[in-house]
């Protein structure tokens, strides 16, 4: 408990909380009209206009609940906290309102799921000993109604540390994914750099050998090395960028655009399966290869999982002088953004795109389904 006590006090603020939209605004509107509403249909208001004016006021502080939560909750009961006071030893009643009350509960929230540690617990704090006092100036409360009232901002409170600690785990896996998919990556990159390596090798020891009787093969040779030399060269750049880790290499052999083909699939009763290959496609490194084979499985396996209604999944692929551009699409049901596949499938295909200076594109087809696109650059040498 002393353990979990630390871990929530000294949790940090979330770094980049979700920026103010529209749905802000129509919140504080709601608890606007819920105010108007509250004051005409409630004949038992004390302090009827005063209470309407700050029910109309209040939600207003909603729109800084995920930057400044703390903030908030103290300006809310820097005002709440006084004239409800005044009204307890006045007229025995505190000026109520729901959507005030509603409005202590978002904030409650906003602090524990965007605040830090510290700030969550002293806002919560704030409240309960605010209300606790009311309590205790108010003659109609007995202790039992006071602990039972204090329910709902507890629970608030834990629905945001649920909420954040959600956030976090998922936060944490697709890091993991990424860390995984530079991994996988590297390694590929090692095996081919050291595919390059040795055909430089093999190529000195075979021009040391002619070069005195057939100096015009050492010169084919010198220029093999030349060309095998700068492609190496662009391997180890992005090997470099990949950030391998310290592990025993994967056993798993790269895969190749030979294994791009033969994803082709026309078993009846699965949604078929077709490949096509054009344009420029020799000389391919081996990390660009498998990438394009991750990526084609990856959004094969997406289409069959996530595509409503979908009988056919088409991959493309065409190489010209610069790049290498892969396509997968499917004839599904339209697809709005809202409703888009998400996963760490999605944040790998993005790294493996991202590490060999290329760029991913997903979102709905411009009639049907769902569209793939990534370009990948050939990085060849300059002749």
């Amino acid at each position: 408990m002393r353990e979990f006590l630390r871990s929530v006090l000294t949790a940090p603020r979330v770094p980049a909380p979700p920026p103010r939209t529209r749905w802000d605004w129509a919140l504080v509107a709601a608890l606007a009209a819920l105010s108007l509403l509250e004051g005409v249909l409630n004949d038992d208001m004390v302090w009827r206009q005063l209470a309407v004016a700050l029910g109309v006021v209040m939600p207003f502080a909603t729109l800084a609940r995920r930057s400044h939560p703390l903030a908030m909750i103290a300006l809310v009961f820097a005002v709440m906290g006084p004239i409800n006071v005044t009204s307890v030893l006045l007229v025995d009643v505190p000026v109520g309102m729901a959507n005030i009350a509603l409005t202590v509960l978002i904030l409650i929230y906003a602090a524990f799921r965007w605040g830090s540690g510290r700030g969550a617990i002293t806002a919560l704090v704030i409240v309960l000993a605010t209300l606790a006092v009311i309590d205790a100036l108010d003659p109609a409360v007995d202790l039992a109604q006071s602990v039972t009232g204090a329910f709902p901002w507890l629970i608030a409170a834990a629905v945001g540390t649920t909420m954040r600690a959600r956030a976090d785990a998922r936060a944490s896996a697709i890091d993991q994914a990424r860390v995984r998919e530079r991994e996988q990556l590297a390694r590929e990159l090692h095996d081919s750099v050291a595919h390059h390596v040795s055909a430089i090798a093999i190529q000195a020891q075979a021009g040391l050998a002619v070069a005195a009787s057939q100096p015009e093969a050492a010169a084919d040779a010198l220029q093999v090395i030349e060309a095998a030399a700068s492609r190496t060269l662009t391997e180890m750049r992005m090997m470099v960028t990949a950030l391998r880790a310290d592990e025993a290499a994967d056993s798993t052999p790269a895969r190749c655009l030979a294994d791009v083909a033969r994803l082709a699939d026309t078993t009846p009763g699965a949604q078929a399966v077709d490949v096509e290959l054009t344009g420029d496609l020799d000389d391919l490194s081996p990390s660009i290869e498998a990438s394009l084979y991750r990526i084609a499985q990856e959004s094969i396996t997406n289409a069959r999982r996530h595509a409503r209604h979908a009988t056919r999944v088409s991959v493309r692929i065409r190489g010209d002088d610069d790049a290498v551009r892969l396509t997968v699409t499917d004839d599904g049901d339209p697809v709005t953004r809202e409703f888009a596949p998400t996963g760490f499938g999605l944040v790998g295909m993005g790294e493996r795109a991202t590490l060999l200076g290329g760029d991913l594109r997903v979102g709905p087809g411009p009639d049907r389904g769902w569209v793939v696109d990534a370009v990948l650059p050939r990085g060849r040498s300059a002749p």
